[in-house]
């Protein structure tokens, strides 16, 4: 018999939790993938079920107000996008779950944290600001949320020193951050030789062979290896499983080298039993991601990791006369955290 997955087992749960009676999703539909029906999604057209009930009119009404694309599989119930939302977009809505969570970054990015002043979803610079990722990185026709690198939630901070942001992708079930796009043969000026990725960072330069530049991408014209990168990469670090936090690197550091901001943070928070994620750079040359990935370039940024437990956990922890009860409630039985 095959071992189950953390994957699976997480999609499990979310069955369990769909059938059990503190389950609020009222339709017993099942939802469709490739025109097939899975019991853990709902249909497209009720996906703010996927929602704590406290934000299901909430999110969808900033989502309009502020033109973001919401992921096109949120109505799957194992969607980090979902658990986002559910985790952290409440912060933006209550001031009290604001200052817990301006502790907990106090205690797992900067002591130099003051305040938190914004809190966006697929966070992204205005059209025709030069930190625009259109502009900053080149990814053109794209939109908050599709189509660009906009983190799944950012946040806007003061600091002792002055203005800070904190880029932030958030993961669930997902065993990696995804291959780079421009290695498909297949695809629009298709890339003529794939395997040349593949190559130690101390034999070849990354920035002369991709294929990106050929988009007019501009990732590796902000980015620089590091020392230690160019000692211990088996191959480009977007190449096949660390794009999306090369992309996200990239922004950070091209938001560091404006000078606007005083303190930049490339950040991910995960869950902490999702161990394909946690070991998805090993062929990479990054074993150790969490703790490493930021030693791999040179550069202004941060970087940080924290786990959705941490998170919670914190939140149990300095909640003052229950008035996180509610939600508390909700992330444990939907999530078991």
């Amino acid at each position: 018999m095959n071992k189950k997955t953390f994957r699976d087992k997480a999609i499990a749960k979310q069955i369990a939790w769909r059938k059990s009676v503190c389950s609020d999703i009222s339709s017993e539909e099942w939802g469709l993938y490739n025109k097939t029906e899975y019991e853990h999604i709902v249909p497209k057209e009720k996906w703010q079920e996927t929602l704590w009930s406290e934000i299901r009119d909430i999110l969808p009404a900033y989502l309009k107000e502020s033109t973001i694309q919401r992921h096109s599989a949120v109505n799957h119930l194992n969607s980090s996008w979902a658990l986002c939302a559910n985790l952290y977009f409440p912060v933006r809505i209550y001031p009290f779950m604001k200052d817990i969570m301006l502790g907990f970054l106090r205690q797992k990015i900067s002591p130099s944290i003051v305040s938190i002043d914004e809190i966006e979803m697929e966070f992204s610079f205005p059209d025709g600001d030069q930190l625009n990722p259109s502009i900053l990185l080149g990814e053109k026709n794209g939109n908050r949320g599709t189509g660009q690198t906009s983190p799944d939630i950012a946040l806007v901070v003061s600091t002792n020193s002055g203005k800070g942001v904190l880029l932030t992708e958030c993961k669930y079930t997902e065993d990696n951050f995804y291959p780079c796009s421009a290695r498909r043969k297949d695809d629009r000026l298709g890339n003529p030789d794939p395997l040349r990725c593949i190559v130690k960072a101390d034999l070849t330069c990354y920035h002369d062979i991709c294929h990106q530049l050929k988009w007019k991408r501009q990732y590796w014209k902000i980015i620089l290896l590091s020392k230690d990168g160019n000692h211990v990469l088996n191959r480009c670090p977007a190449a096949t499983d660390g794009y999306q936090l090369f992309r996200q690197q990239a922004l950070a550091e091209g938001i560091a080298a404006s000078g606007r901001y005083d303190f930049v943070a490339n950040t991910v928070a995960y869950d902490k039993d999702n161990t394909p994620l946690i070991n998805c750079l090993r062929t990479t040359g990054v074993p150790d991601w969490i703790n490493d990935w930021g030693k791999m370039f040179d550069g202004k940024t941060l970087f940080k990791a924290w786990t959705h437990q941490e998170w919670v956990q914190f939140v149990r922890e300095n909640q003052q006369n229950g008035q996180c009860d509610d939600w508390l409630r909700y992330v444990h039985s939907r999530y078991g955290y």
